[in-house]
Formats: structure tokens, sequence, C-alpha cells
């Protein structure tokens, strides 16, 4: 690894323990028009969330859940991804963008991790 690469890594890594840390969008919503909850039973990661969606489009969206800085990292980072977007673009988000975003490799086991989240959300997307 370079030290350019090192100095990245530590960059991407600071960036998920702040949004773990301080997570964007975390809490409960009020009458949600959907709420969809999953669970990792390999590590014990949980994870809620809510959208209020208006005129095919998300406008407003939070989570609640407990577990790792990777799984509740990812949860934040993907709902400030998907907050006032529309429905056909979150339904059209991958796994990989999700990994971009996050911007470090992740094993096996951490990829399950990142995308506790990401299945939830495309769970709750999946009836519109």
């Amino acid at each position: 690894m370079s030290e350019r690469d090192y100095e990245l890594d530590n960059i991407y890594m600071e960036f998920i323990l702040e949004n773990y840390r301080n997570p964007k969008n975390y809490g409960s919503m009020d009458n949600p028009t959907v709420e969809r909850s999953g669970s990792n039973p390999l590590c014990g990661d949980e994870i809620t969330i809510y959208l209020r969606i208006e005129n095919n489009r998300i406008v407003d969206v939070r989570f609640t859940g407990r577990g790792c800085a990777i799984s509740q990292a990812s949860a934040s980072i993907l709902t400030e991804m998907i907050k006032g977007k529309d429905l056909d673009y979150v339904k059209g988000l991958k796994e990989e963008d999700l990994l971009s975003a996050l911007g470090i490799e992740l094993s096996p086991a951490r990829l399950k991790c990142a995308f506790l989240s990401y299945r939830v959300l495309k769970d709750s997307v999946s009836g519109f």
C-alpha cells in the first residue's frame, strides 16, 4: 500500500467514524409512509428505516438501530444519499453505489454489515 493509499484509507475511516458517532437522520419518525426493520443475526446489527414518501419522492428519511460502526455509518450515509430523491433513483441504487460512498474496501463479513441498511431500504420501496 502506498503512502497516498494509506492516507486515503485514513480519511475514509474518519468519515465512517464521524457518521457512526454523529449519524445523519438518526431517530424515529411519526406517521411514516413506510417503516421496515432488518437485522444481521451473525453480528447483532439492527436497522429500522422510516420513509415519508410524497408524489413519488422521499421527502424525509430517518433510521434507528444499533450495531457496529460500519452498519450504522452505512445507514447514515445511505439516508443522505436518498433524501429528496425520487423512487426511481432509489430503486436503481446498487450495492456498489453505497460501497463507493463508503470509500473503503471491506471484508465479506463487513459487507453484510454495510449492506444491512441497503437491504432494508430496498425492501421498504419494493411495493411502490
